[in-house]
């Protein structure tokens, strides 16, 4: 882990803070009422699962730019923002698990949307889940900062991030892909969500320009590590760690990390992400800008994690 002052005790609190503040906007704003059904198929794919590193990274780049507030003093645009970047995810998790894309049944821990509610209604449950997103954003009451928002959150779901990720997973199947490739693949498919999540969280606490570089080059550091970790655990850890199927990419004859480099050169790929990461956050604090320290302890929780 990188020297940094906060605590490992400190930061586990503010993650159980924080936790609790997305967890009860979630469940607010995700509707139970929704038309024949729909409201419980969509708060099935959001609540109650997940480890919520989207929301958890919008909280702490927005804080990284505001030293004075209180740990769990969200403001109501901080929390529209990392719910928004949640529903997006729980939305292309609800379709990625359909039997046309990877056809999974098992997610978080418990049967996948479309095997509990049927396929039509899991369709539908993620259209709405990605159009409750930008609902979201747009009830913003600085209408340039939901703007703004609505953008980058667009840009990093549609063709040119993790919508065109899938597509060129799909069209990868039983294909040889060079390291270029594959990491091209996965900065669309996983990593633009996540660098979405930290200039977003940035973008709400009021970064400069100066420091949405360097915040944005930790999360295309931070992202491209989480899949090469998603492609060991895949191969190491059972399908009751991981809440999902395991071994369903070498199954699948996908191109994954571990297929390139091996599972050794995969993992010191991934601590050399993680340099990245921490160096990223140098940046900020050599031009005496707030201590990232939340965002030191997130890229460590995402290399070192067990699921």
């Amino acid at each position: 882990m990188s020297a940094n002052p906060m605590p490992a005790d400190k930061f586990d609190l503010w993650v159980a803070q924080t936790l609790q503040a997305v967890e009860s906007a979630l469940d607010g704003w995700v509707p139970a009422q929704a038309p024949a059904g729909l409201g419980a198929a969509m708060r099935y794919a959001v609540l109650d699962g997940g480890k919520r590193l989207r929301p958890l990274l919008v909280c702490a780049t927005a804080q990284a730019f505001r030293p004075a507030s209180a740990a769990t003093a969200y403001d109501d645009s901080t929390l529209r923002a990392a719910c928004a970047v949640e529903l997006i995810h729980a939305y292309s998790l609800v379709h990625d698990d359909l039997p046309c894309m990877d056809n999974d049944v098992l997610r978080r821990g418990k049967p996948t949307v479309h095997v509990q509610f049927g396929q039509a209604q899991a369709l539908l449950a993620g259209d709405a889940l990605q159009a409750l997103a930008f609902e979201l954003l747009l009830a913003i009451d600085d209408p340039l900062l939901a703007q703004s928002l609505s953008r980058q959150l667009a840009v990093a779901s549609g063709h040119a991030g993790m919508a065109g990720g899938q597509a060129l997973d799909l069209a990868g199947v039983g294909q040889v892909l060079n390291q270029n490739q594959l990491e091209d693949m996965h900065r669309r498919k996983t990593g633009a969500l996540l660098l979405a999540s930290v200039s977003m969280g940035a973008t709400v606490g009021g970064a400069s320009a100066q420091a949405l570089g360097a915040v944005q080059a930790y999360g295309q550091a931070l992202g491209l590590a989480f899949q090469v970790v998603d492609d060991v655990l895949d191969v190491v850890a059972d399908s009751a760690t991981l809440g999902k199927t395991a071994g369903k990419d070498a199954a699948a004859d996908k191109p994954t990390f571990v297929s390139l480099l091996g599972l050794d050169g995969a993992r010191a790929y991934a601590q050399r992400l993680l340099q990245q990461a921490h160096a990223a956050l140098a940046a900020l604090e050599a031009a005496d800008l707030p201590r990232p320290d939340t965002l030191h302890h997130l890229a460590d929780w995402v290399v070192h994690r067990s699921h």
